[in-house]
């Protein structure tokens, strides 16, 4: 199936929950709501047409500070079955957070973790949602723009 027939049953089913697709290179990214993930996701998983059964990875991006919305969030999905890759996004701001998908991929756990440590996004319903990769008691998210090169001053 190519990815815009992929595309075709998503928006069939999405109509108003995808905000933005755009493919390039052979590969397809599509933006959907924030409150939208866990069900789009659940789609991609269980759509026998689809069957996304492999979250490869969820990773941040930081827009920049005067970006609105500044982070994005963006899972990587790919199925065995068909041998097909999907991009999905979604856009936050820096007071806003993003449902877990943890109940649809258990490997988002450790992933979402790591976003939330270097990132600061927050993801509603994630069964452990701590540091992962920096101390407990380290201050700020190194991956963002305005973090510090040179760390905090005290």
């Amino acid at each position: 199936m190519n990815n815009q027939a992929q595309l075709s049953i998503l928006q069939a089913r999405f109509a108003t929950e995808i905000v933005e697709s755009k493919e390039q290179w052979n590969e397809l990214t599509v933006v959907v709501k924030p409150d939208a993930i866990v069900r789009v996701s659940q789609f991609l998983r269980d759509e026998p047409a689809l069957a996304y059964d492999f979250l490869a990875t969820v990773t941040g991006v930081d827009l920049g500070v005067d970006a609105d919305p500044r982070f994005e969030v963006v899972y990587h999905l790919y199925s065995y079955t068909h041998r097909h890759r999907l991009r999905v996004k979604v856009r936050v701001n820096e007071d806003e957070s993003v449902p877990t998908v943890t109940s649809v991929w258990k490997s988002a756990d450790w992933y979402e973790r790591e976003v939330y440590d270097l990132f600061g996004i927050r993801f509603d319903g994630h069964p452990n949602l701590k540091r992962i990769m920096m101390p407990d008691d380290y201050e700020g998210h190194p991956l963002r723009k305005d973090f510090p090169l040179r760390g905090y001053t005290r």
